[in-house]
Protein backbone atom coordinates (compact mmCIF):
# COMPACT_ATOMS: atom_id res chain seq x y z
CA UNK A 1 0.00 0.00 0.00
CA UNK A 2 1.62 3.03 -1.23
CA UNK A 3 1.94 5.88 2.05
CA UNK A 4 -1.17 8.02 2.34
CA UNK A 5 -0.83 11.76 1.07
CA UNK A 6 -2.61 14.05 4.25
CA UNK A 7 -3.59 16.86 3.47
CA UNK A 8 -2.09 19.71 6.02
CA UNK A 9 -4.10 20.34 9.46
CA UNK A 10 -4.69 23.58 9.36
CA UNK A 11 -8.37 23.93 9.34
CA UNK A 12 -10.96 25.74 11.70
CA UNK A 13 -14.27 25.01 13.49
CA UNK A 14 -15.86 26.88 10.80
CA UNK A 15 -14.75 24.66 8.04
CA UNK A 16 -12.08 27.14 6.46
CA UNK A 17 -9.10 24.93 5.71
CA UNK A 18 -5.62 24.99 3.67
CA UNK A 19 -5.82 22.77 0.79
CA UNK A 20 -1.87 21.73 0.65
CA UNK A 21 -0.15 18.49 1.40
CA UNK A 22 1.24 18.15 4.43
CA UNK A 23 5.40 17.79 4.45
CA UNK A 24 6.09 18.15 8.34
CA UNK A 25 4.46 16.85 11.38
CA UNK A 26 4.38 17.86 14.73
CA UNK A 27 7.24 16.76 16.24
CA UNK A 28 5.72 16.43 19.68
CA UNK A 29 2.75 14.18 18.84
CA UNK A 30 3.06 12.97 15.25
CA UNK A 31 -0.54 12.94 14.89
CA UNK A 32 -0.74 15.57 12.43
CA UNK A 33 0.87 17.18 9.33
CA UNK A 34 1.61 20.75 7.61
CA UNK A 35 2.77 22.54 4.44
CA UNK A 36 4.72 24.85 6.15
CA UNK A 37 5.22 26.66 9.65
CA UNK A 38 3.27 29.25 8.82
CA UNK A 39 -0.25 26.98 8.40
CA UNK A 40 1.57 25.51 11.90
CA UNK A 41 1.69 28.45 13.62
CA UNK A 42 -2.02 29.43 12.79
CA UNK A 43 -3.44 26.59 13.80
CA UNK A 44 -1.63 26.00 17.17
CA UNK A 45 -4.33 27.06 19.00
CA UNK A 46 -6.78 24.37 18.09
CA UNK A 47 -4.12 21.53 17.76
CA UNK A 48 -2.30 22.40 21.52
CA UNK A 49 -5.91 21.35 23.18
CA UNK A 50 -4.53 17.99 21.87
CA UNK A 51 -0.96 18.10 21.86
CA UNK A 52 -0.66 19.02 25.06
CA UNK A 53 -3.18 17.43 26.44
CA UNK A 54 -2.44 15.25 29.49
CA UNK A 55 -3.09 11.87 27.73
CA UNK A 56 -0.04 12.43 25.37
CA UNK A 57 2.49 13.02 28.47
CA UNK A 58 4.98 10.33 29.84
CA UNK A 59 3.39 11.17 33.07
CA UNK A 60 -0.27 10.74 32.71
CA UNK A 61 -1.77 8.97 35.51
CA UNK A 62 -5.36 7.35 35.78
CA UNK A 63 -7.56 10.13 37.19
CA UNK A 64 -8.06 7.84 40.50
CA UNK A 65 -3.97 7.46 40.79
CA UNK A 66 -3.94 11.47 40.65
CA UNK A 67 -6.77 11.51 43.22
CA UNK A 68 -5.65 8.53 45.59
CA UNK A 69 -8.77 6.06 45.92
CA UNK A 70 -9.76 3.31 44.90
CA UNK A 71 -10.93 2.58 41.01
CA UNK A 72 -14.83 1.87 40.67
CA UNK A 73 -14.03 -1.34 38.53
CA UNK A 74 -12.41 -2.73 42.13
CA UNK A 75 -15.48 -3.39 42.99
CA UNK A 76 -17.06 -7.24 43.84
CA UNK A 77 -19.79 -6.51 41.64
CA UNK A 78 -19.48 -8.15 37.96
CA UNK A 79 -18.30 -6.08 34.80
CA UNK A 80 -21.59 -4.69 33.16
CA UNK A 81 -21.54 -3.44 29.45
CA UNK A 82 -22.81 0.32 29.46
CA UNK A 83 -24.20 1.73 26.45
CA UNK A 84 -26.71 0.06 23.88
CA UNK A 85 -26.39 -3.44 23.24
CA UNK A 86 -26.11 -3.49 19.52
CA UNK A 87 -22.77 -4.97 18.04
CA UNK A 88 -22.60 -2.90 14.78
CA UNK A 89 -18.75 -3.27 14.87
CA UNK A 90 -16.85 -6.67 15.55
CA UNK A 91 -14.56 -7.63 18.06
CA UNK A 92 -12.09 -9.63 16.69
CA UNK A 93 -9.97 -9.29 13.61
CA UNK A 94 -11.67 -9.74 10.33
CA UNK A 95 -11.04 -12.98 8.81
CA UNK A 96 -10.41 -14.60 5.32
CA UNK A 97 -12.30 -17.57 5.51
CA UNK A 98 -11.40 -19.12 2.41
CA UNK A 99 -7.70 -19.07 2.19
CA UNK A 100 -8.10 -20.79 -1.29
CA UNK A 101 -3.43 -20.98 -1.32
CA UNK A 102 -3.92 -22.74 1.71
CA UNK A 103 -7.10 -25.10 0.80
CA UNK A 104 -8.40 -25.78 -2.20
CA UNK A 105 -5.41 -24.19 -4.60
CA UNK A 106 -5.58 -20.33 -5.97
CA UNK A 107 -6.91 -21.44 -9.21
CA UNK A 108 -9.42 -24.07 -7.60
CA UNK A 109 -12.21 -24.87 -10.74
CA UNK A 110 -15.54 -24.69 -8.85
CA UNK A 111 -17.77 -22.78 -7.73
CA UNK A 112 -18.07 -21.45 -4.32
CA UNK A 113 -20.98 -21.41 -1.26
CA UNK A 114 -19.98 -19.33 1.83
CA UNK A 115 -22.08 -19.24 4.66
CA UNK A 116 -21.82 -16.43 7.77
CA UNK A 117 -24.43 -18.26 10.07
CA UNK A 118 -24.41 -15.28 12.52
CA UNK A 119 -21.63 -12.95 10.61
CA UNK A 120 -22.13 -9.57 12.70
CA UNK A 121 -20.68 -6.78 10.70
CA UNK A 122 -19.18 -7.28 6.57
CA UNK A 123 -15.84 -7.23 7.73
CA UNK A 124 -15.15 -11.33 6.99
CA UNK A 125 -17.33 -10.87 3.94
CA UNK A 126 -15.20 -8.37 2.39
CA UNK A 127 -11.79 -9.67 3.94
CA UNK A 128 -12.39 -12.95 2.09
CA UNK A 129 -13.80 -11.40 -1.40
CA UNK A 130 -10.63 -8.96 -0.96
CA UNK A 131 -8.11 -11.65 -0.71
CA UNK A 132 -9.26 -13.83 -3.42
CA UNK A 133 -6.33 -14.79 -5.79
CA UNK A 134 -6.39 -12.85 -9.22
CA UNK A 135 -6.50 -16.96 -10.76
CA UNK A 136 -9.74 -18.16 -9.12
CA UNK A 137 -12.39 -17.56 -11.90
CA UNK A 138 -15.62 -19.47 -10.68
CA UNK A 139 -19.00 -17.41 -9.62
CA UNK A 140 -19.61 -17.51 -5.93
CA UNK A 141 -22.48 -17.40 -3.53
CA UNK A 142 -22.74 -15.78 -0.09
CA UNK A 143 -25.18 -16.34 2.22
CA UNK A 144 -25.18 -13.17 5.25
CA UNK A 145 -27.11 -13.98 8.33
CA UNK A 146 -27.40 -12.48 11.45
CA UNK A 147 -30.90 -12.46 14.15
CA UNK A 148 -30.18 -8.46 14.86
CA UNK A 149 -32.57 -6.15 12.27
CA UNK A 150 -29.93 -3.46 12.64
CA UNK A 151 -26.77 -5.66 11.64
CA UNK A 152 -28.64 -7.00 8.51
CA UNK A 153 -30.15 -3.57 7.84
CA UNK A 154 -26.49 -1.71 7.69
CA UNK A 155 -25.13 -4.78 5.68
CA UNK A 156 -27.68 -4.62 2.97
CA UNK A 157 -27.22 -0.92 2.94
CA UNK A 158 -23.51 -1.53 2.56
CA UNK A 159 -23.73 -4.21 -0.36
CA UNK A 160 -26.30 -2.26 -2.07
CA UNK A 161 -24.06 1.28 -1.74
CA UNK A 162 -21.33 -1.29 -3.30
CA UNK A 163 -23.08 -2.65 -6.25
CA UNK A 164 -25.10 0.49 -7.36
CA UNK A 165 -21.83 2.40 -7.16
CA UNK A 166 -21.29 4.95 -10.45
CA UNK A 167 -17.98 6.47 -8.96
CA UNK A 168 -15.82 3.33 -6.83
CA UNK A 169 -14.01 5.98 -4.52
CA UNK A 170 -17.16 8.26 -3.88
CA UNK A 171 -18.85 4.36 -2.75
CA UNK A 172 -15.75 3.52 -0.55
CA UNK A 173 -15.74 6.64 0.85
CA UNK A 174 -19.65 6.91 1.29
CA UNK A 175 -19.60 3.11 2.75
CA UNK A 176 -16.26 3.91 5.11
CA UNK A 177 -18.46 6.81 6.83
CA UNK A 178 -21.68 4.66 7.28
CA UNK A 179 -20.03 1.83 8.67
CA UNK A 180 -17.57 3.45 11.10
CA UNK A 181 -18.63 7.50 11.70
CA UNK A 182 -20.98 8.59 14.04
CA UNK A 183 -21.86 11.68 11.64
CA UNK A 184 -21.19 11.76 7.70
CA UNK A 185 -21.17 14.47 5.07
CA UNK A 186 -24.69 15.56 2.78
CA UNK A 187 -22.99 14.01 0.22
CA UNK A 188 -23.39 10.87 2.08
CA UNK A 189 -27.32 11.20 3.12
CA UNK A 190 -27.71 12.19 -1.05
CA UNK A 191 -26.33 9.12 -2.20
CA UNK A 192 -28.70 7.32 0.49
CA UNK A 193 -31.73 9.01 -0.97
CA UNK A 194 -30.72 8.87 -4.70
CA UNK A 195 -29.79 5.48 -4.93
CA UNK A 196 -31.06 3.39 -1.88
CA UNK A 197 -34.03 4.52 -0.49
CA UNK A 198 -35.79 4.12 -3.64
CA UNK A 199 -34.91 0.63 -4.02
CA UNK A 200 -36.14 -0.44 -0.69
CA UNK A 201 -39.22 1.80 -1.06
CA UNK A 202 -40.30 0.52 -4.45
CA UNK A 203 -39.81 -3.25 -2.56
CA UNK A 204 -42.35 -1.67 0.31
CA UNK A 205 -44.54 -0.58 -2.35
CA UNK A 206 -45.45 -3.87 -3.59
CA UNK A 207 -45.24 -5.70 -0.25
CA UNK A 208 -47.45 -2.83 1.24
CA UNK A 209 -51.02 -5.61 1.67
CA UNK A 210 -48.45 -8.65 3.02
CA UNK A 211 -49.19 -9.16 6.48
CA UNK A 212 -46.38 -8.13 8.94
CA UNK A 213 -45.34 -11.33 10.17
CA UNK A 214 -44.88 -12.47 6.26
CA UNK A 215 -41.75 -13.39 5.01
CA UNK A 216 -40.50 -12.05 1.55
CA UNK A 217 -37.78 -11.48 -0.44
CA UNK A 218 -36.25 -9.16 -2.89
CA UNK A 219 -33.56 -9.29 -5.68
CA UNK A 220 -31.55 -7.27 -7.47
CA UNK A 221 -29.50 -8.10 -9.81
CA UNK A 222 -26.54 -5.98 -11.01
CA UNK A 223 -24.99 -7.56 -14.48
CA UNK A 224 -22.98 -10.72 -13.05
CA UNK A 225 -23.94 -9.44 -9.67
CA UNK A 226 -26.45 -9.88 -7.30
CA UNK A 227 -28.14 -8.89 -3.93
CA UNK A 228 -30.95 -11.07 -2.09
CA UNK A 229 -32.64 -9.71 0.93
CA UNK A 230 -35.19 -12.07 2.82
CA UNK A 231 -37.26 -9.91 5.44
CA UNK A 232 -40.37 -10.05 7.46
CA UNK A 233 -42.74 -7.72 5.76
CA UNK A 234 -42.64 -5.50 8.99
CA UNK A 235 -38.71 -5.52 8.62
CA UNK A 236 -38.50 -4.35 5.38
CA UNK A 237 -40.90 -1.14 6.26
CA UNK A 238 -38.68 -0.20 8.79
CA UNK A 239 -35.82 -0.80 7.02
CA UNK A 240 -36.55 2.46 5.26
CA UNK A 241 -36.21 4.39 8.51
CA UNK A 242 -32.36 3.54 8.13
CA UNK A 243 -32.21 6.44 5.27
CA UNK A 244 -33.35 9.09 7.54
CA UNK A 245 -32.58 10.83 10.73
CA UNK A 246 -35.41 10.61 13.56
CA UNK A 247 -37.37 13.94 13.52
CA UNK A 248 -35.84 16.24 15.88
CA UNK A 249 -32.47 14.78 16.07
CA UNK A 250 -29.87 17.33 15.49
CA UNK A 251 -26.15 16.77 15.09
CA UNK A 252 -25.52 18.75 18.30
CA UNK A 253 -28.51 16.15 20.02
CA UNK A 254 -26.55 12.95 18.48
CA UNK A 255 -23.42 14.27 19.77
CA UNK A 256 -24.69 14.77 23.47
CA UNK A 257 -26.32 11.11 23.17
CA UNK A 258 -23.21 9.65 22.18
CA UNK A 259 -20.56 11.25 24.50
CA UNK A 260 -23.23 10.54 27.35
CA UNK A 261 -22.75 6.67 26.75
CA UNK A 262 -18.80 7.16 25.41
CA UNK A 263 -17.38 9.69 28.05
CA UNK A 264 -19.88 8.93 30.53
CA UNK A 265 -18.18 10.15 33.65
CA UNK A 266 -19.31 6.97 35.51
CA UNK A 267 -17.00 5.18 33.52
CA UNK A 268 -13.84 7.35 33.57
CA UNK A 269 -11.69 4.73 35.52
CA UNK A 270 -12.42 1.96 33.00
CA UNK A 271 -11.15 4.42 30.20
CA UNK A 272 -8.24 5.47 32.20
CA UNK A 273 -7.85 1.30 32.46
CA UNK A 274 -7.77 0.89 29.06
CA UNK A 275 -5.33 4.07 28.26
CA UNK A 276 -2.44 2.64 30.73
CA UNK A 277 -0.96 0.29 27.95
CA UNK A 278 -1.33 3.52 25.33
CA UNK A 279 1.32 5.39 24.17
CA UNK A 280 0.62 9.00 24.75
CA UNK A 281 -0.60 9.70 20.97
CA UNK A 282 -2.71 7.02 21.00
CA UNK A 283 -4.59 7.98 23.87
CA UNK A 284 -5.09 11.44 22.19
CA UNK A 285 -6.12 9.62 19.20
CA UNK A 286 -8.35 7.27 21.26
CA UNK A 287 -9.99 10.51 23.10
CA UNK A 288 -10.18 11.77 19.99
CA UNK A 289 -12.45 8.87 18.60
CA UNK A 290 -14.46 9.14 21.69
CA UNK A 291 -15.20 12.45 21.53
CA UNK A 292 -16.69 13.03 17.92
CA UNK A 293 -17.10 9.20 16.81
CA UNK A 294 -15.36 9.63 13.56
CA UNK A 295 -13.09 7.33 11.59
CA UNK A 296 -11.04 9.64 10.07
CA UNK A 297 -7.00 10.70 10.12
CA UNK A 298 -6.50 13.32 13.29
CA UNK A 299 -6.09 15.97 10.87
CA UNK A 300 -8.79 15.70 8.82
CA UNK A 301 -11.52 18.37 8.58
CA UNK A 302 -14.43 17.12 10.35
CA UNK A 303 -16.65 19.99 10.08
CA UNK A 304 -18.39 18.57 7.01
CA UNK A 305 -19.67 15.92 8.75
CA UNK A 306 -22.96 17.06 9.78
CA UNK A 307 -25.73 15.04 9.72
CA UNK A 308 -26.14 12.24 12.23
CA UNK A 309 -25.35 8.79 10.90
CA UNK A 310 -29.13 7.23 10.51
CA UNK A 311 -28.26 3.91 10.49
CA UNK A 312 -26.93 4.59 13.95
CA UNK A 313 -29.87 6.55 15.02
CA UNK A 314 -32.98 5.26 15.17
CA UNK A 315 -34.24 7.57 17.65
CA UNK A 316 -33.63 10.71 19.18
CA UNK A 317 -32.60 9.63 22.94
CA UNK A 318 -30.30 6.51 22.43
CA UNK A 319 -27.00 5.53 21.25
CA UNK A 320 -27.10 1.68 20.42
CA UNK A 321 -23.85 0.65 21.25
CA UNK A 322 -21.33 -0.26 24.26
CA UNK A 323 -18.81 2.37 25.50
CA UNK A 324 -16.12 -0.07 24.69
CA UNK A 325 -16.92 0.09 20.73
CA UNK A 326 -14.16 0.69 18.76
CA UNK A 327 -13.50 0.01 14.89
CA UNK A 328 -10.06 -0.90 16.17
CA UNK A 329 -11.34 -4.01 17.50
CA UNK A 330 -12.61 -5.58 14.08
CA UNK A 331 -9.08 -5.52 12.40
CA UNK A 332 -5.30 -7.06 13.25
CA UNK A 333 -3.88 -4.57 14.95
CA UNK A 334 -0.53 -5.58 13.63
CA UNK A 335 -1.75 -4.79 9.85
CA UNK A 336 -3.19 -1.74 10.58
CA UNK A 337 0.15 -0.42 12.51
CA UNK A 338 1.97 -1.23 9.56
CA UNK A 339 -0.04 0.54 7.40
CA UNK A 340 2.04 3.93 5.48
CA UNK A 341 0.95 7.24 6.81
CA UNK A 342 3.75 9.11 5.77
CA UNK A 343 4.84 11.35 8.35
CA UNK A 344 1.93 11.48 10.88
CA UNK A 345 2.98 8.30 12.50
CA UNK A 346 1.26 8.17 15.54
CA UNK A 347 -2.07 8.66 14.14
CA UNK A 348 -3.46 4.74 14.82
CA UNK A 349 -7.16 5.81 13.68
CA UNK A 350 -5.67 7.56 10.42
CA UNK A 351 -3.87 4.33 9.62
CA UNK A 352 -7.24 2.32 10.41
CA UNK A 353 -8.94 4.42 8.00
CA UNK A 354 -6.48 4.29 5.30
CA UNK A 355 -6.41 0.20 6.26
CA UNK A 356 -9.92 -0.43 5.69
CA UNK A 357 -10.34 2.13 2.67
CA UNK A 358 -7.69 0.17 0.79
CA UNK A 359 -9.30 -2.99 1.57
CA UNK A 360 -12.80 -1.90 0.62
CA UNK A 361 -11.35 -0.92 -2.28
CA UNK A 362 -9.55 -4.51 -3.23
CA UNK A 363 -13.27 -5.83 -2.24
CA UNK A 364 -15.03 -3.41 -4.76
CA UNK A 365 -12.53 -4.20 -7.61
CA UNK A 366 -13.17 -7.81 -6.88
CA UNK A 367 -16.50 -7.86 -7.18
CA UNK A 368 -16.36 -5.70 -9.99
CA UNK A 369 -14.40 -8.98 -12.24
CA UNK A 370 -16.96 -11.78 -10.61
CA UNK A 371 -20.13 -13.58 -10.68
CA UNK A 372 -21.17 -13.25 -6.87
CA UNK A 373 -24.65 -13.63 -5.39
CA UNK A 374 -25.11 -12.49 -1.81
CA UNK A 375 -28.49 -13.31 -0.06
CA UNK A 376 -29.10 -11.31 3.42
CA UNK A 377 -31.26 -13.17 5.97
CA UNK A 378 -32.23 -12.46 9.35
CA UNK A 379 -33.24 -15.58 11.33
CA UNK A 380 -31.88 -17.31 14.55
CA UNK A 381 -29.22 -19.63 13.54
CA UNK A 382 -30.91 -22.43 15.42
CA UNK A 383 -33.41 -22.22 12.71
CA UNK A 384 -31.12 -21.01 9.67
CA UNK A 385 -30.71 -24.61 7.92
CA UNK A 386 -34.51 -24.81 7.42
CA UNK A 387 -33.95 -21.72 5.03
CA UNK A 388 -30.97 -22.79 3.32
CA UNK A 389 -30.78 -25.48 0.33
CA UNK A 390 -27.62 -27.08 -1.06
CA UNK A 391 -23.83 -27.07 0.83
CA UNK A 392 -21.33 -24.84 1.40
CA UNK A 393 -17.49 -25.07 1.31
CA UNK A 394 -17.05 -22.70 4.52
CA UNK A 395 -19.11 -22.22 7.42
CA UNK A 396 -18.52 -19.18 9.79
CA UNK A 397 -20.26 -19.34 12.97
CA UNK A 398 -18.84 -17.00 14.95
CA UNK A 399 -18.51 -17.59 18.75
CA UNK A 400 -22.33 -18.58 18.87
CA UNK A 401 -20.52 -22.16 19.67
CA UNK A 402 -19.75 -20.51 23.34
CA UNK A 403 -22.42 -22.27 25.54
CA UNK A 404 -23.98 -18.75 26.44
CA UNK A 405 -25.68 -19.02 23.10
CA UNK A 406 -26.70 -22.15 21.44
CA UNK A 407 -22.93 -24.12 22.62
CA UNK A 408 -20.95 -26.36 20.43
CA UNK A 409 -22.78 -29.52 20.27
CA UNK A 410 -25.98 -27.77 19.05
CA UNK A 411 -23.45 -25.54 17.28
CA UNK A 412 -22.06 -28.22 14.92
CA UNK A 413 -25.01 -30.95 15.00
CA UNK A 414 -27.02 -28.08 13.26
CA UNK A 415 -24.00 -26.71 10.51
CA UNK A 416 -21.65 -29.55 10.14
CA UNK A 417 -24.67 -31.39 7.64
CA UNK A 418 -24.23 -28.15 5.61
CA UNK A 419 -20.88 -28.54 4.61
CA UNK A 420 -20.25 -30.11 1.60
CA UNK A 421 -19.42 -33.59 1.43
CA UNK A 422 -15.61 -34.76 1.44
CA UNK A 423 -16.00 -36.35 -1.76
CA UNK A 424 -16.82 -32.84 -3.03
CA UNK A 425 -14.54 -30.76 -1.23
CA UNK A 426 -12.56 -32.23 1.42
CA UNK A 427 -11.55 -29.06 2.34
CA UNK A 428 -14.89 -27.25 3.32
CA UNK A 429 -14.72 -26.28 6.88
CA UNK A 430 -16.74 -25.35 9.44
CA UNK A 431 -15.40 -22.31 11.91
CA UNK A 432 -16.07 -21.79 15.36
CA UNK A 433 -14.70 -19.27 17.74
CA UNK A 434 -14.86 -19.63 21.49
CA UNK A 435 -14.61 -16.48 23.26
CA UNK A 436 -15.48 -17.93 26.97
CA UNK A 437 -14.17 -21.29 26.88
CA UNK A 438 -11.00 -20.68 28.97
CA UNK A 439 -13.32 -18.89 31.62
CA UNK A 440 -15.91 -21.57 31.47
CA UNK A 441 -13.90 -24.12 32.20
CA UNK A 442 -11.19 -22.81 34.65
CA UNK A 443 -11.22 -24.04 38.15
CA UNK A 444 -10.47 -21.87 41.15
CA UNK A 445 -7.21 -24.16 41.51
CA UNK A 446 -6.42 -22.78 38.13
CA UNK A 447 -6.71 -19.24 38.86
CA UNK A 448 -4.33 -20.03 41.69
CA UNK A 449 -1.88 -21.09 40.00
CA UNK A 450 -2.31 -18.79 36.73
CA UNK A 451 -1.02 -16.08 38.85
CA UNK A 452 1.76 -17.70 40.76
CA UNK A 453 3.16 -19.30 37.00
CA UNK A 454 2.79 -16.19 35.25
CA UNK A 455 3.59 -13.65 37.41
CA UNK A 456 7.57 -14.11 36.60
CA UNK A 457 6.38 -13.52 32.92
CA UNK A 458 4.42 -10.30 33.19
CA UNK A 459 6.99 -8.58 35.16
CA UNK A 460 9.69 -9.52 32.15
CA UNK A 461 7.39 -7.77 29.90
CA UNK A 462 6.46 -5.16 32.86
CA UNK A 463 9.55 -4.56 35.39
CA UNK A 464 8.55 -2.14 37.59
CA UNK A 465 9.86 1.44 37.30
CA UNK A 466 9.97 3.50 40.05
CA UNK A 467 8.88 2.12 43.58
CA UNK A 468 4.74 0.95 44.15
CA UNK A 469 2.71 3.38 45.84
CA UNK A 470 0.10 1.52 47.44
CA UNK A 471 -2.46 -1.00 46.41
CA UNK A 472 -4.01 2.01 44.27
CA UNK A 473 -1.02 2.17 42.16
CA UNK A 474 -1.80 2.04 38.26
CA UNK A 475 1.48 -0.60 37.71
CA UNK A 476 -0.70 -3.11 39.94
CA UNK A 477 -3.33 -2.33 37.42
CA UNK A 478 -1.19 -3.09 34.58
CA UNK A 479 0.52 -6.09 36.24
CA UNK A 480 -3.37 -7.68 36.84
CA UNK A 481 -4.16 -7.15 33.60
CA UNK A 482 -1.59 -8.44 32.24
CA UNK A 483 -1.69 -11.65 34.00
CA UNK A 484 -4.47 -13.26 31.80
CA UNK A 485 -3.14 -12.45 28.74
CA UNK A 486 0.82 -14.15 29.39
CA UNK A 487 -0.34 -17.30 29.73
CA UNK A 488 -1.08 -20.35 27.28
CA UNK A 489 -4.45 -22.33 27.86
CA UNK A 490 -3.97 -25.71 26.27
CA UNK A 491 -4.14 -27.38 29.13
CA UNK A 492 -7.88 -25.69 29.36
CA UNK A 493 -8.76 -26.58 25.91
CA UNK A 494 -8.23 -30.17 26.65
CA UNK A 495 -10.06 -30.27 29.63
CA UNK A 496 -12.84 -28.87 27.25
CA UNK A 497 -12.46 -31.24 24.38
CA UNK A 498 -12.89 -33.65 27.65
CA UNK A 499 -15.37 -32.93 29.40
CA UNK A 500 -17.59 -31.80 26.37
CA UNK A 501 -16.37 -34.99 24.93
CA UNK A 502 -15.55 -33.56 21.39
CA UNK A 503 -13.77 -36.78 20.16
CA UNK A 504 -17.64 -38.18 19.65
CA UNK A 505 -18.86 -35.47 17.35
CA UNK A 506 -18.24 -37.51 14.48
CA UNK A 507 -21.03 -39.95 16.08
CA UNK A 508 -23.36 -37.47 17.30
CA UNK A 509 -23.00 -34.75 14.42
CA UNK A 510 -20.69 -36.44 11.75
CA UNK A 511 -18.18 -34.03 12.08
CA UNK A 512 -14.77 -34.90 13.41
CA UNK A 513 -12.04 -31.69 14.75
CA UNK A 514 -9.52 -31.05 12.16
CA UNK A 515 -5.64 -32.13 12.94
CA UNK A 516 -4.50 -29.56 10.54
CA UNK A 517 -5.90 -25.95 10.86
CA UNK A 518 -5.49 -24.64 7.53
CA UNK A 519 -8.05 -21.19 7.97
CA UNK A 520 -7.18 -19.91 11.28
CA UNK A 521 -4.59 -20.85 14.16
CA UNK A 522 -6.52 -22.56 17.23
CA UNK A 523 -5.15 -19.45 19.33
CA UNK A 524 -4.45 -17.02 16.87
CA UNK A 525 -3.82 -13.93 19.44
CA UNK A 526 -1.75 -15.26 21.93
CA UNK A 527 1.74 -13.78 22.38
CA UNK A 528 3.97 -16.27 19.66
CA UNK A 529 7.50 -14.23 21.29
CA UNK A 530 9.01 -14.85 24.34
CA UNK A 531 10.28 -11.99 26.81
CA UNK A 532 13.53 -10.66 25.24
CA UNK A 533 13.37 -11.66 21.88
CA UNK A 534 13.08 -9.58 19.23
CA UNK A 535 9.33 -7.62 19.00
CA UNK A 536 8.65 -9.13 21.97
CA UNK A 537 7.94 -6.27 23.79
CA UNK A 538 6.15 -4.54 20.62
CA UNK A 539 3.88 -7.82 20.75
CA UNK A 540 2.95 -7.21 23.91
CA UNK A 541 1.56 -3.82 23.88
CA UNK A 542 -0.21 -4.83 20.75
CA UNK A 543 -2.03 -7.34 22.68
CA UNK A 544 -2.83 -5.31 25.34
CA UNK A 545 -4.13 -2.24 23.28
CA UNK A 546 -5.55 -4.77 20.63
CA UNK A 547 -9.16 -5.55 23.11
CA UNK A 548 -8.35 -9.30 22.66
CA UNK A 549 -7.85 -11.25 25.68
CA UNK A 550 -5.47 -14.18 23.92
CA UNK A 551 -8.31 -16.86 24.97
CA UNK A 552 -9.99 -16.50 22.32
CA UNK A 553 -10.25 -19.98 20.92
CA UNK A 554 -11.15 -21.30 17.30
CA UNK A 555 -11.53 -25.48 16.02
CA UNK A 556 -12.26 -26.16 12.75
CA UNK A 557 -14.62 -28.93 12.06
CA UNK A 558 -14.53 -31.13 8.71
CA UNK A 559 -17.72 -33.09 7.83
CA UNK A 560 -17.28 -36.81 8.34
CA UNK A 561 -18.67 -39.26 4.98
CA UNK A 562 -21.08 -41.85 6.21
Amino acid sequence: MASASLPCANCSPGGTSCRNTGRSSCANCRLVVYCSSECQKAHWPIHKLDCKSPYNKKTWEPEWSVEGRTPTFMSDEAPTPFGGMKYLFGNVPALDVLRLGANEGEAYGSQLHLLFAASGDLRNVVQTIAQLPPSYEQPIDIIVNDREFDVVARNAIILLLALTADDRDEAVDCILRIWYSASICKSHVDIFKQRIRPLIQNVCHKFKDKPAKRILGKTWTFEKRSVRLVLEKEAWDKLLTFMDVPDGLTIDKANEVRKAVTLARSRVDRRDRDYLFLSPSHRVARQRFRQDGLLLPFGARRSEHCEPNPTYFQSVDSWPMSDSADPLLGWSLHEVDKTPMGLATSDIYGKLFYYVRSTLEKFMVRMSKSAIAFQLLQVHAETLPNHLDGSFDRIDVSNISDWRYLGVHRTVALMAPLLRAPSINPHATLITLFMNMVEEYSTNEDKVKSVKTSSERVFKYLPPQRPIRGGNDPFITMVAYAHGHVQKYDHILKRFVEKARLTFMPLMAEAAMKDKHTIIDKWPYRLKLEPGQEGSSEEFYRLMNSGLSSRELYLEWKRIQT
